[in-house]
């Protein structure tokens, strides 16, 4: 033993259980724990409860649809688990754990400068030898080790790690081991992240590579032993190891991502993390596991740790079209890279079983455009109602219908499923239409076509469209009503979150498709608005449909019904950024109303956290010292506005076909100079808010963004533009110069 000093305190006392508890298993799934009662519908893929929000299979109390094999197949998987290499745990000998407590003791002190805590810790790594398996899996102790491996040097931790690499899945597999494992291989990262020595590390991760590649399928049908090897495919690739979309993702992501309200990472070619990775390394581990896995396939296609990795993998691979188009049709259980008819009827059952289903959502994100189309061709097509009616299976169709990426894959989509919105709605599977509805949007196709068929879905053409909106967003309650011809506005209900997203997406459509819609909009009566406005789902329904190409005298005839109510709502968190969104469309003389009534309850805001920000956009101490003047400002900016306008086209013209076609050629880089020149404009006609004030609000005002073209965090930044951009310009600056 090497001596530690003089600092060497009395026995560290044993963790409590709630410290037991909060360690366990770092790398817990938030993206695959569907069972819990209490997710929303459509975002569970177990919720059998009827009821608000919850995604209910109607199908059968055993969630087999339609007779499906799933419980012989669950069966068949139990017998065929992997037998898991066991082992006793030795017990540490006295003199050992006296001494590992001792050092934990000396480095749990503050009197230590780095260098020498340093020294302390590669000392203390070094007694480790030969005992590695002992001291990593007892509880007590791995504890310790967590906090050495953290602060060796390079070198010490490197020898640690090669030391033990043979044991390495041994360790990782262990409760305990496991957390030793994904501390070690976190500051691995840390000191590749400060540019020491690449290969030394290199060599160490090839060694722990070699270790589990003899029986990878053994660690990753492992709770611990998954997750540690997900960290090491990110760490030997590049990617950060605590990054969201290789651990967990929240539903609510991934749904953002199917609606369009959020750029999906597999748009890029390939993700690039803070370095470089071992490309090497990185492709002899995954072309080893599915060399070795290929033979364990079924089993590991529904295992749910085992799927993990393998998604975990085929994320990392996207960009590498050659590497997928080899992974893919392995992990289908293909045996070579076409998908054959026996094997297409196998994965429509094995997409109803959870851990696959989530495998199937991963490699549709990644797959190739030749795979997908083979996918959608051999597999889906003819199946894509029956999937779309089971708890897990519409989960997939969602993600297929998610990655179209032609006007022959909407077609195909459209066929089976446009004619049975009124089913899917029925039995509470609204997702797979807000996604149809999305792709339509996102490639311009069947738009029309989608809108009509979601109005034929929610109303029967003797009844007002002023119903459509209402039923949307509350579409679980009007679906599960038992009498929906005498169905009313539930008073205080929450509204459906799918609800409200489809909405949001119909109105980012060209107006002519959507005339039901804006007339059910602006139908509705001033509690219900205002119930609407409360919610933090309907608010932003609100702030689409301003956002809309709905014209002017629409939007504002919505506005006029807020009246009295601006003031209660702008210091609600959701109801500011409607309130802004109304002062943003209104006319002169509404927002004078807007503001009057927001100085009412000027203290309260302030102390809200988007109140400074709204106070400032608006206005209010201007208009409330001097409202002549503050009027004179807003009419001078509708002028320059008005300039634009004519120069570039007004939204509220954008439903005929030459406008139409206008904005859709328009380049998004100028689309955005415009949008900076409106709000530049809106910055130097409001001489009470210095740019620089209005920057640092931006940065701590709103942190949510609208889905209109305005944006809560949107920087304000001078653009230079020609031609008919600068003319108009000019002419604000004479504009100012004259109402001055």
């Amino acid at each position: 033993m090497v001596a530690i000093g003089s600092k060497a305190l009395p026995l560290r006392r044993a963790k409590s259980c709630d410290s037991i508890a909060e360690s366990v298993m770092v790398g817990e799934d938030n993206n695959n724990n569907y069972n819990q009662s209490d997710r929303r519908r459509n975002m569970s893929r177990k919720s059998m409860k009827k009821g608000k929000d919850f995604d209910g299979d109607k199908s059968g109390k055993n969630g087999n649809f339609g007779g499906a094999s799933g419980e012989n197949y669950n069966s068949n998987h139990q017998q065929a688990s992997v037998n898991h290499t066991s082992f006793l745990r030795q017990q540490v000998d006295p003199e050992t754990a006296k001494y590992f407590t001792e050092i934990a003791n000396v480095i749990e002190g503050t009197d230590i400068d780095m260098e020498e805590r340093s020294s302390i810790c590669g000392n203390a790594l070094e007694e480790t030898r030969g005992k590695e398996v002992e001291l990593a899996t007892d509880y007590i102790i791995s504890h310790t080790l967590q906090t050495l491996v953290q602060g060796c040097a390079l070198d010490q931790l490197c020898n640690f790690l090669q030391n033990c690499s043979k044991d390495f899945p041994r360790i990782s597999m262990d409760k305990s081991g496991s957390h030793v494992a994904e501390t070690a291989l976190k500051s691995l990262a840390a000191h590749l992240q400060e540019n020491e020595d690449q290969s030394l590390i290199e060599v160490t991760l090839n060694e722990i590579c070699q270790a589990i590649v003899v029986n990878p399928v053994e660690v990753m049908t492992n709770c611990h032993g998954s997750h540690v090897l997900r960290s090491l495919l990110c760490l030997c690739k590049g990617v950060p190891l605590d990054s969201s979309d290789f651990h967990s993702k929240k539903s609510s992501a991934v749904l953002a991502q199917r609606l369009n309200f959020k750029a999906s990472r597999s748009d890029a070619r390939g993700y690039h993390g803070s370095h470089l990775g071992f490309p090497d390394t990185f492709n002899f581990l995954v072309s080893e596991i599915l060399k070795v896995a290929e033979k364990d396939i079924e089993i590991l296609q529904v295992d749910q740790y085992g799927s993990l990795v393998l998604q975990t993998a085929l994320k990392l691979l996207v960009g590498y079209e050659d590497e997928l188009l080899h992974a893919i049709p392995v992990i289908l259980g293909c045996k070579g890279n076409l998908i054959e008819n026996n094997i297409a009827k196998r994965l429509l059952r094995l997409m109803k079983e959870t851990a696959f289903s989530h495998l199937m959502e991963a490699i549709l994100e990644v797959a190739p455009e030749t795979l997908y189309n083979e996918l959608i061709t051999k597999v889906f097509k003819n199946s894509l109602f029956e999937m779309s009616s089971h708890h897990c299976g519409n989960f997939v169709v969602q993600a297929l219908i998610s990655h179209a990426s032609s006007e022959v894959h909407v077609e195909l989509l459209f066929k089976e499923l446009g004619t049975r919105f009124k089913d899917l709605f029925g039995m509470g599977k609204s997702g797979v239409v807000a996604s149809l509805l999305a792709a339509c949007h996102r490639l311009h196709s069947h738009e029309q076509k989608c809108c009509q068929a979601l109005t034929g879905a929610i109303c029967m053409e003797t009844e007002p469209p002023r119903c459509i909106v209402p039923r949307i967003l509350f579409i679980d309650n009007y679906f599960y009503s038992r009498d929906k011809s005498n169905w009313n506005w539930p008073t205080g209900a929450r509204m459906h979150t799918i609800g409200t997203l489809i909405l949001q997406t119909v109105f980012r459509f060209p107006n002519e498709f959507i005339h039901a819609f804006i007339s059910s909009m602006t139908s509705l009566e001033e509690d219900q608005l205002l119930d609407t406005t409360k919610d933090s789902g309907g608010a932003r329904v609100i702030e689409a449909f301003l956002s809309s190409d709905a014209n002017a005298k629409q939007k504002r005839k919505l506005i006029v019904k807020l009246k009295g109510h601006f003031g209660e709502l702008c210091v609600l968190p959701s109801g500011s950024f409607t309130v802004e969104k109304c002062f943003d469309v209104s006319s002169v003389a509404l927002k004078e109303v807007i503001v009057s009534e927001m100085l009412a309850v000027q203290a309260e805001l302030s102390k809200t956290r988007q109140g400074p920000h709204l106070l400032r956009k608006l206005d209010v101490d201007g208009y409330a010292r001097r409202p002549d003047q503050w009027k004179t400002r807003q009419t001078s900016r509708e002028s320059v506005y008005n300039d634009f306008i004519s120069t570039f086209g007004s939204k509220d013209t954008k439903s005929s076909k030459h406008d139409a076609s206008f904005n859709e050629n328009r380049s998004k880089s100028q689309q955005e100079k415009l949008k900076d020149m409106r709000k530049e404009i809106d910055t130097q006609l409001t001489p009470t808010t210095p740019f620089l004030a209005q920057k640092s609000s931006k940065k701590s005002g709103q942190k949510r963004n609208s889905d209109g073209p305005e944006k809560g965090n949107a920087k304000i930044s001078k653009h230079t533009m020609e031609g008919d951009v600068s003319k108009s310009k000019q002419k604000s600056h004479k504009k100012r110069k004259h109402d001055g």
